[in-house]
């Protein structure tokens, strides 16, 4: 028979590749979207499917995370036998500046999905998405028994959701499992996280409609990795027998300065000669290194990240030029990296 799949966030990075991926496997996915007066499915455009169709496999529901009722009238509604939660604000710095709203819908948010899964009678698997800045200051490299010790509002509305899931697995037998995972980027990643700013200045740069990038913190070191091959681990998590937690990441470390470097060198250009400090980038508290240990990940399964953050890099760059290209030339791109 023909699973089914809920996303929250299926809107976002993540939840975009993850849609592709169960689609790819046969699923029947329906998707959670944010009511906006502008259109936000940017990244689904190629995978978009007309209501009027009679058969589609891809659904999007007008629904939020801060809606309990909606949660369990719509769970209750579709049955899905896997539920991925995705959504979240998600940008660490943002967190900082907006925490009761980064708490209600990244903490919060986890519970009342949890609750309505719970209260609606399914029998469902979920995922939860956790973070690797749950690790914060925690020395490297971090694994799964790795305290926490969060250093941004985001990073503490994660550790609830975290043991949020870890407390429905151990009181209602639910089939809940964490995937923490480390950085992951692609040429859909946000325009405001650093990677991405990064790739997209290199474009603009090397166009000539840009001069400058302007930059917090250089030093922070992190593990990035691909987000395609992120979400095929979360869809791992919920084939296995049995629900446990896992740290998915590559294991190798870069800094921001390094980070900057490649992608500047997969255009020809210096990055020294265009980048430029602002203060307002760098956080309140600044986590130092988020390097992971994903050996669970590979042991039980078989999960390994082929793209390095040198190759990460220049896919971003190249798709950045590709669409700035096009844009440019009055023609249209579709970013499928």
């Amino acid at each position: 028979m023909t699973k089914s799949a809920l996303i929250t966030g299926i809107t976002g990075q993540d939840g975009s590749y993850l849609a592709e991926l169960l689609l790819s496997k046969g699923y029947t996915v329906h998707g959670l979207l944010r009511r906006s007066s502008s259109f936000n499915t940017g990244r689904l455009d190629h995978v978009y499917q007309d209501p009027h169709e009679a058969e589609r496999s891809l659904f999007l529901h007008h629904a939020d995370l801060t809606d309990g009722v909606a949660l369990v009238n719509l769970l209750r509604d579709l049955t899905p036998d896997e539920v991925y939660n995705l959504g979240a604000q998600s940008h660490v710095r943002v967190s900082f500046d907006s925490p009761l709203y980064t708490g209600d819908v990244t903490g919060m948010g986890t519970v009342r999905l949890l609750e309505a899964i719970r209260a609606a009678g399914i029998d469902t698997r979920i995922y939860q998405a956790s973070s690797s800045e749950m690790f914060g200051s925690a020395p490297p490299p971090q694994h799964e028994g790795t305290p926490f010790h969060p250093r941004s509002p985001y990073g503490c509305a994660k550790v609830f959701g975290y043991w949020s899931a870890v407390n429905y697995r151990e009181s209602y037998d639910l089939f809940a499992v964490n995937g923490i995972l480390f950085n992951h980027e692609s040429p859909r990643r946000g325009e405001t996280f650093v990677t991405r700013k990064i790739t997209r200045a290199v474009a603009r740069i090397r166009a000539g409609l840009q001069h400058h990038l302007y930059l917090g913190n250089l030093d922070a070191v992190r593990d990035w990795g691909y987000a395609p091959e992120y979400v095929d681990a979360m869809w791992r998590m919920l084939q296995h027998d049995h629900p446990d937690d896992y740290v998915v990441a590559t294991g190798e470390a870069a800094s921001v300065r390094d980070f900057l470097g490649a992608a500047f060198s997969a255009a020809g250009l210096d990055w020294r000669e265009h980048v430029r400090f602002d203060p307002k980038y760098e956080r309140p508290a600044e986590v130092d290194a988020l390097i992971g240990d994903a050996a669970k990940a590979e042991e039980t399964l078989g999960w390994k990240p082929r793209v390095r953050w040198p190759e990460l890099a220049r896919i971003m760059v190249e798709a950045d030029i590709d669409a700035l290209d096009a844009e440019l030339s009055g023609a249209s791109v579709r970013i499928d990296r």
